[in-house]
């Protein structure tokens, strides 16, 4: 086989970005909305939904102007649907999951029957982990999680069928079986990068979403309540997030095209992966863990100051200029997901090895937005994002990094199905965005091959 580095000869190595290059002055000539995404940085209004709300600043006489952050889950705030580290800590996710898809709050008898369904749908076809899973394992899981929900479509023998009962029935399928997929995918990457130990418990039935992700992980089984509370904490909090965001856009796009439920699923998944949506945990992990190593003490303000200072000069970290963690495409005041999540994790935290680190997080949250203002100008309103503290979070758990953004997925699969439910009763037609010709409507003059 000849050797693929010879293919570099071919031009669009050497030319690929002058090929693909177009001259910005085209986006404000042509007023696109580039990123769908108005001048003032607000949305493109692109659809109606009932099913959640994410607000984060007010239109005023046609300004933008900042607010306090609040996340409706079918009206109803999250803060609420969570209540207090105080009070009475049940599994929430699965209740969250019943709002999402049904609509409204259930009762016990409600909420019983649908967590005995989800229980009764974590089993995978015969073979399936050995052939999906334990052979041929990506590097990275969110791949596996895409692979395998495709190849899920192989083993339904309606795979095909658009009607309300299938999708109902491949949704729950899915919210039930991509904690088991998770947690495999993440001991075959171990076991195939790592030469780790290949580790497959079993699922115990009876527990809950979160419980079930700690059994199966975990060497020994064993979690604490509040391990198990924190972590459903965890998937309730990114279990929907409005229908604008890219992962949930892109589970509108494909179900407008009205194609199968796993591969618009999978293209989520695929989504969610990238590094300026679900994946940018790990960018705030590693810019925290150099935190950790530059800066002597992490109680010193103007320690943590000079460090943040660097950062946003680009002489540390990724030379980006960007603080990771903090600022959001929609909140401005606050981001309500990191406000409970910062709540929580300040329980969780205290007496801990942890608590250190969790007050350096406080003061990079709370520093921050001075440090941008006096290095950069910027005036605008900054907060925490839920990235902030989630990884801390999951640090506290135990739970690896490889296994944040799935996390995230498994999550957010309720989300998704409650916008692909609604995209096939009441969007109904193909999302076809324009996007002008640079060229203009004027066709070249062709010329045969030996003329050119």
């Amino acid at each position: 086989m000849a050797d693929t580095n010879d293919n570099r000869s071919f031009e669009l190595y050497d030319q690929f970005a002058a090929i693909n290059s177009v001259d910005p002055s085209f986006y404000e000539r042509f007023d696109v909305k580039r990123g769908l995404r108005n001048a003032d940085g607000t949305g493109v209004l692109a659809g109606v939904t009932s099913i959640s709300n994410v607000h984060g600043y007010v239109i005023s006489d046609d300004v933008k102007v900042a607010d306090e952050g609040s996340l409706l889950f079918r009206g109803y705030e999250l803060k609420d649907l969570l209540g207090s580290p105080d009070d009475d800590r049940r599994f929430r996710f699965e209740e969250i999951a019943y709002l999402l898809l049904l609509g409204e709050l259930p009762t016990q008898e409600q909420l019983d029957r649908f967590v005995a369904v989800i229980d009764s749908e974590r089993d995978l076809p015969d073979g399936f982990t050995t052939s999906m899973i334990l052979r041929d394992t990506p590097s990275d899981i969110m791949n596996t999680l895409a692979r395998t929900i495709i190849s899920l479509y192989a083993h339904d023998p309606e795979a095909e069928s658009r009607s309300f009962d299938h999708e109902i029935k491949t949704a729950i399928s899915l919210i039930s079986r991509l904690p088991r997929i998770m947690v495999f995918s993440y001991y075959a990457k171990e076991s195939r990068f790592n030469n780790g130990s290949m580790i497959m418990h079993p699922f115990i039935p009876g527990q809950s979403t979160a419980e079930t992700i700690l059994s199966m992980l975990r060497l020994d089984r064993q979690f604490t309540p509040e391990e198990a509370r924190m972590l459903d904490i965890m998937l309730c909090i990114h279990a929907e997030h409005g229908g604008g965001n890219n992962s949930t856009f892109t589970t509108r796009v494909l179900t407008s095209a009205d194609t199968d439920p796993y591969v618009t699923y999978a293209a989520a998944i695929g989504s969610l992966k990238g590094s300026r949506h679900g994946g940018a945990n790990h960018k705030i992990r590693a810019m925290q863990a150099e935190a950790k190593c530059e800066i002597d003490d992490w109680d010193n303000d103007d320690e943590v100051v000079a460090y943040l200072t660097r950062v946003v000069k680009k002489e540390a970290f990724d030379r980006t200029g960007l603080i990771y963690g903090m600022g959001h495409a929609v909140y401005t005041k606050s981001d309500p997901r990191a406000v409970i999540l910062k709540q929580f994790a300040r329980e969780l935290a205290e007496g801990s090895e942890f608590e250190r680190e969790f007050r350096l997080l406080e003061s990079i949250e709370r520093l921050s937005p001075a440090v941008l203002r006096d290095v950069k100008g910027t005036t605008k309103d900054m907060c925490a994002n839920v990235d902030m503290y989630s990884g801390l979070v999951y640090a506290m758990l135990g739970i690896p990094e490889d296994m944040f953004t799935p996390l995230f997925a498994c999550a957010r699969m309720a989300g998704w199905a409650a916008h692909r439910f609604e995209e096939i009763v009441s969007g109904r037609r193909i999302m076809r965005p324009a996007y002008k010709a640079t060229f203009g409507s004027r066709a070249r003059e062709y010329r045969p091959i030996e003329e050119r």
